[in-house]
């Protein structure tokens, strides 16, 4: 698709989003004029372009930058992602209470993300004191505004009994809706639930799109526990969640994966 550079006070957010993909370089570029000429959108996405080096070198401080520009003028995902920075140190030192502060303001911004992630903080209680109460409400109110991953987790406090009284049904039901929705976590929730009722064919679609999206720690964690709970008749995509971690970790992955072959 040939590209069009366009004067920058005609930019929206769906054209530069859409540019990024298909030329990247002349996106960023276009990103960068509007960044200068003072669009808050193209400000926001500067910084993440800046932290992915995507069409642009990559350059995690100069991202921070750009996100405290665009967040100061009120963008929410640009304060969700200064705080994602200070939380990870990445491209400054790490700062989880300085997170946490930004991650309220844009979760009071009504941003889905950022009360996803304050309740993460909360829940382990890094930058803050410990709140499983408060994460479990930030997790209820991103679930409502259609947050996949906040959803999973809303069904983990009830199938757990955290916070609210045991209710398997609701976990249950959250984990449909989460996993309905393109959350990873909240497939293999799904699918876990599933197998133990006995209906495998429907376990083994949503093992497989789990499978697919699922990044290394998700599947470190999901091999051992499909090895030590499915059945025979689903061995071989328990060794297929092996081989993915295998392929995207390191030498400890091969060795899971090389024990797990033995078993067979």
């Amino acid at each position: 698709m040939s590209f069009v550079l366009r004067r920058t006070e005609e930019i929206n957010a769906e054209d530069l989003t859409g540019q990024l993909t298909d030329s990247p370089r002349q996106a960023a570029r276009l990103i960068l004029a509007g960044a200068r000429d003072g669009h808050v959108e193209a400000q926001a996405l500067l910084g993440q372009i800046l932290l992915d080096g995507h069409g642009i070198e990559q350059d995690a401080g100069l991202a921070v930058i750009w996100f405290s520009i665009a967040a100061e003028r009120g963008h929410s995902m640009a304060r969700n992602m200064l705080a994602r920075c200070l939380e990870h140190g990445w491209g400054c030192p790490k700062d989880e209470a300085g997170a946490a502060r930004h991650y309220a303001v844009a979760a009071q911004q009504k941003l889905d993300w950022a009360m996803y992630n304050l309740a993460n903080l909360l829940s382990t209680g890094r930058g803050v004191a410990r709140d499983e109460a408060r994460a479990l409400a930030l997790y209820q109110s991103a679930a409502a505004l259609g947050h996949a991953k906040s959803m999973n987790l809303v069904g983990r406090f009830h199938e757990e009994g955290l916070v609210v009284p045991r209710d398997l049904d609701t976990a249950y039901l959250w984990y449909r809706r989460s996993a309905e929705a393109g959350d990873f976590r909240g497939q293999f929730s799904h699918a876990t639930v599933l197998a133990e009722r006995g209906d495998l064919p429907a376990a083994r679609i949503w093992l497989e799109r789990a499978l697919e999206g699922g990044n290394l720690n998700f599947l470190r964690v999901a091999r051992h526990q499909l090895a030590a709970s499915m059945p025979p008749s689903l061995r071989e995509l328990t060794l297929a969640y092996f081989q993915r971690a295998a392929e995207l970790g390191d030498e400890s992955d091969l060795r899971h994966l090389a024990e797990q072959m033995g078993v067979a």
